[in-house]
């Protein structure tokens, strides 16, 4: 499988897009400062998961028993 996706490049555009509304006066110094922290982290976590193996999750999770799921006699009334 090929996957194109270009994290950096990504991120390059996420920030030109931070840039151009702190430069329009939508972000304030702060809003800006929080807002590159938040994308900076997100790349981060996209470039570990681009590096690393894919695999699938489990094909049966934990599931409830049918009678968790019928019970309305637990909850709001």
């Amino acid at each position: 499988m090929t996957y194109n996706f270009d994290a950096d490049r990504w991120l390059a555009r996420e920030l030109a897009a931070l840039a151009e509304r702190h430069r329009r006066g939508e972000l304030d110094d702060s809003s800006l400062r929080r807002e590159r922290e938040a994308l900076e982290r997100r790349h981060e976590r996209m470039v570990e998961r681009l590096d690393g193996t894919f695999e699938l999750p489990p094909a049966h999770g934990p599931t409830a028993s049918p009678r968790d799921e019928d019970d309305h006699s637990r909850g709001c009334g």
